[in-house]
């Protein structure tokens, strides 16, 4: 089956203003970047000025018939509420995890084109620009540090019932106002795997075929396989293992 192609939205003008479903108002500012389904934009809740360079939001913007910005809100409504993160925070010892915080959401029309939207943290640089950066090498310390706060957030998904389907260097990156802080972004390929504790059967569906990056893309993926076979308990306690002695090593 051929790879689907995915039209992006129109570009925005700068200063546009969006409403989201709790009637707060956001400006739009200059483009960020784009992926394969959207456009990503400065923000800013105050809608009197322009937006600056150093604000703390991101608006993604995708066709209304477009998925992975549905999915990914839906992640952020089932599964990664403020309250619900804050908890786990607090019973794992941890000063933060890293997920990007949810702001809000809504549709918006330009040019007689519908369109969803999200606001999201604002993130730095990636996994993948720091690697190339430093000769594609890092150091072991920083790569432990990386790895252990990657855990915690696997960790934190697979407990409430998703996976996120696209992990990559390009989705690891630092906060944008503490380089100290490390995320994992992007839940457009996230999926339910295991809905009010019934795990998914495994089942090969064409229509999702090839979903994710290609040089990471599971066999399962490449079959169009939503089930969660391979997130087995051993091999989820030796990561949590060497997560402890990561720890230990790094302190």
């Amino acid at each position: 089956m051929p790879p689907r192609k995915n039209k992006l939205p129109a570009l925005l003008p700068e200063g546009f203003i969006v409403n989201d479903t709790s009637k707060k108002s956001w400006r739009l500012g200059k483009k960020l970047g784009q992926g394969g389904f959207g456009l990503i934009y400065l923000a800013s809740p105050d809608c009197d000025r322009p937006v600056p360079d150093d604000t703390a939001y991101v608006i993604k913007v995708e066709n209304y018939q477009n998925g992975p910005l549905f999915c990914e809100l839906k992640f952020y409504q089932r599964a990664a509420k403020p309250e619900d993160v804050t908890l786990w925070i607090h019973r794992h010892n941890l000063d933060y995890l890293g997920i990007p915080r949810y702001w809000g959401t809504g549709e918006l029309n330009y040019n007689s084109s519908s369109y969803r939207f999200m606001v999201v943290d604002r993130l730095g640089t990636d996994l993948q620009k720091m690697q190339n950066n430093n000769s594609g090498r890092l150091p072991a310390k920083t790569v432990m540090q990386i790895g252990i706060r990657m855990l915690d957030v696997l960790e934190y998904i697979h407990e409430h019932e998703y996976v996120h389907g696209d992990i990559k260097a390009g989705n690891i990156l630092l906060h944008s106002l503490d380089a100290s802080k490390v995320y994992l972004a992007d839940y457009g390929l996230s999926y339910r795997y295991c809905p009010n504790g019934k795990h998914k059967e495994y089942k090969e569906d064409p229509r999702k075929c090839h979903n994710g990056t290609i040089e990471f893309t599971s066999r399962d993926a490449h079959k169009g396989v939503d089930s969660h076979r391979n997130l087995r308990k051993k091999s989820l306690r030796a990561a949590m293992a060497r997560k402890v002695n990561a720890r230990e090593y790094i302190v």
